[in-house]
Parts: C-alpha cells; sequence; structure tokens
C-alpha cells in the first residue's frame, strides 16, 4: 500500500494503456509520460504497438462473444489468456520506448469486451445492466509488477449509467476549443461520437454510438475474400451501393433509440452479418462491402442529425481508429458532412489508431488521482464517480 501512496502522490507518471476493440483485430498498447491531472493534464506518446491474438484466440473470444455460443469454462480459461496476451503487448511497447518495466507507474486497460447490456433488464426484481471485459487486471499486474487499473464501465453501469462511452473525457481534455464547435468520430468495430461546443464545460459534452463502424464490414471481409478488412477501402470502390439494401439495413431499431445509448457486437454481430448475406443475394461481393461501408458514413451523419445538431453544429469532424484508413468512409463521410471540415486525429498531433489506448491511459490517471471521469450527460449515470478497479 505504500507503493500505492507514492503513486498517488507523482505528478509525472509513465503510463501503459491497452485497448482490444470488439473487432478483436489486436492489442493496442501505448506507452506515454504524463504530468498533471484533470484539465491540466499535458501527455507524450513515447511508443505504440500492437500485439495480434493467434488466430486461434480470436476465433475463441468471437464465438464466445456470440449469445448462445459462449460457455463458461471457455470465457473463464479466456479472461487469463487474454490478460497474458495484454501483458505482452505492455513488454513489447515498454521495450520500444527504449524503458524497463521498473520505470512503468501504471498500467490503464479496458479489456477485451465479449458482451455488452446496456438497456436495463430485469432479472428476480432487480433492473440491471451489465457487461463483460476479460483480460483480468489483476493479472496483469502481477505479470508485469506494475499496479493496473481496468473495468473501467462497470461503476458507471451501477449508477444507472450504459458504461460507454468513455473517450469523451478525454476527447473533452485534449480536442475542446474556444473557437470551433468540433465533433469527434472513433470508428473502431462500433463508431462513436462526441460533440465538443466551443468553450465547453465537461458537462456539456455530448456523445453516444452512432452504430456499426468497422465490425460488420470486417466480419463479411472475411467471409467474402478471406481477408481481415478491406485495405484502404479498395474493394468497396470496385462497387456500387445497394440502395434497397442500404435502405433496409437502415431500419435496425438502434437507430431511432433515444440518448443515452451504446452498442456491440449483441446488435451487430453475426445475426447482422447472416441478415445482410440473405437479403444481398444476386449481388457482387463488392456493392454489398460499398453498401455496409456507406452504411457505416451515413448512420454517422443520420445520428448527428437527428439527435446532436441541435445541440451543437459542427464545424469540424475529426476522424480517429481503424475507419479513418479506409479512404471509402473517408469519402462517404465528406459527402455527408459537406459543411463540414472533415479531419483526422493526425491534424492535431492524434495519431488515428493510438487514441483509443492513449485514452485508457489517461482515464486510469484520473482514478489514481481520485478524479471522476464519466460524464454522466453522455453516459446516463445518476452521477460522476471514478472508474475502475485498481489491482496492485
Amino acid at each position: 500500500m505504500a507503493t500505492l501512496s507514492e503513486l498517488i502522490k507523482k505528478n509525472n507518471k509513465i503510463v501503459v494503456g491497452l485497448m482490444s476493440g470488439t473487432s478483436v483485430d489486436g492489442i493496442d498498447a501505448a506507452v506515454i509520460s504524463i504530468k498533471g491531472k484533470g484539465v491540466s493534464t499535458k501527455f507524450k506518446l513515447l511508443s505504440f504497438e500492437t500485439v495480434t491474438y493467434p488466430k486461434k484466440i480470436k476465433e475463441l473470444i468471437l464465438l464466445n462473444s456470440t449469445p448462445g455460443k459462449g460457455t463458461v469454462d471457455i470465457i473463464s480459461s479466456l479472461n487469463v489468456v487474454v490478460a497474458h496476451y495484454f501483458s505482452d503487448a505492455v513488454k513489447k511497447a515498454v521495450h520500444s520506448a527504449g524503458l524497463s518495466m521498473k520505470q512503468i507507474d501504471l498500467i490503464g486497460s479496458h479489456g477485451q469486451t465479449i458482451h455488452h447490456i446496456p438497456n436495463g433488464k430485469n432479472i428476480g426484481g432487480k433492473l440491471y445492466r451489465s457487461t463483460l471485459q476479460i483480460g483480468d487486471p489483476s493479472t496483469i499486474a502481477k505479470l508485469t509488477d506494475v499496479t493496473t487499473i481496468g473495468d473501467f464501465r462497470v461503476a458507471d453501469m451501477a449508477l444507472g449509467g450504459q458504461g460507454a462511452p468513455l473517450v469523451p473525457y478525454f476527447d473533452w481534455i485534449v480536442f475542446k476549443s474556444n473557437f470551433s464547435n468540433r465533433a469527434l468520430l472513433n470508428i473502431g468495430g462500433i463508431a462513436n461520437i462526441t460533440l465538443l461546443p466551443k468553450k465547453c464545460k465537461v458537462n456539456e459534452v455530448l456523445a453516444f454510438d452512432t452504430g456499426p463502424g468497422n465490425m460488420v464490414l470486417d466480419a463479411l471481409m472475411k467471409r467474402f475474400f478471406n481477408k481481415n478488412f478491406d485495405d484502404g477501402g479498395k474493394v468497396a470502390f470496385r462497387g456500387d451501393i445497394i440502395l434497397p439494401l442500404l435502405n433496409e439495413l437502415k431500419k435496425h431499431s438502434y437507430f431511432n433509440r433515444l440518448l443515452p445509448k451504446s452498442t456491440g457486437r449483441e446488435e451487430f454481430g453475426i445475426k447482422f452479418v447472416e441478415k445482410i448475406i440473405l437479403s444481398s443475394k444476386g449481388y457482387s461481393k463488392e456493392d454489398i462491402i460499398a453498401t455496409v461501408a456507406d452504411l457505416t458514413a451515413f448512420t454517422i451523419y443520420d445520428q448527428y442529425k437527428r439527435f446532436a445538431e441541435k445541440f451543437c453544429t459542427i464545424n469540424e469532424l475529426i476522424v480517429s481508429g481503424g475507419g479513418a484508413n479506409n479512404l471509402f468512409i473517408m469519402k462517404r463521410l465528406k459527402f455527408y458532412f459537406s459543411k463540414s471540415k472533415v479531419l483526422t486525429s493526425i491534424s492535431f498531433g492524434v495519431n488515428i489508431e493510438t487514441k483509443e489506448a492513449i485514452c485508457f491511459a489517461l482515464l486510469a490517471n484520473e482514478t489514481i488521482s481520485g478524479n471522476p471521469s464519466n460524464i454522466p450527460n453522455v453516459t446516463g449515470a445518476s452521477k460522476s464517480t471514478i472508474l475502475g478497479k485498481i489491482c496492485l
């Protein structure tokens, strides 16, 4: 406990942030130096590495993320196995930074989401929300010998929130402007957007998941072409958008759901993919890929128009996440957001692929500093709260 007490007192820390998204592409590890906390936070990226899961592990994660397919023994095992891969990612990133493990003060780990139930359910007379991220943070702490903070979402959900999105707190610290209304868009497996009116305070931030990002597209690329993703959007550019299919997919109930809201594989997983395949018989694979890529761009714009524009008419749309590398999606975003400037986070010194890993390093720093980092206006929680479990 003395070590924890010393850590709390430190103003300058070296922290590793860990993130693996719903697409299960790999574990992102960012090593950053952090000075300060809250709105005074300053950070510098020291190194970034991605560690891919072995094919068998990825397949098991995806299978056990599907309702009715998972088993308690495999999920229990994966919880520990994934923590070992997260620990490997930490060590690789630390080595890449030219540091030793003894120089690392803290690890912040998002974990690997396998299920997310953001809307209240009633079991035994209790209304609950729940989420499950595997990659046990206590195991990471023991394997690395570094204090680790994980399970960030549960505390918010215990207070009636959706446990997501959590990135908006990071967006507010890093990207808020005194001169421009900004939207921060992250396109991972799921796409989420954060609205930052100029000069906004933290309780004036609006954010939510807009729907599928890369998740559905990646699943179809794997099914059709045995590729993990559409590199640069090349396949989508060879196809044409199937309007009847696009219009049918727009009818998904999530897009009409009121805020606050978040989503994941439970709504845009294998069942949604199978529906697309069934509804697109007779069309080329390229046309299907183009249509699903456009669905991502369209629903981002549609959700902004429905739920956010009245709150904040944006001047700049700043894109990050793997989807920012898909030039077809970026082209369609520029088409839909024709009245706004569409940029990537690179223009602001944040690499498009490092943002979420950096975010969880900063969230860990907020937790150890005793600062709440959920935004009730975003998640629907009854109050702000300190997030995460501290594992010594």
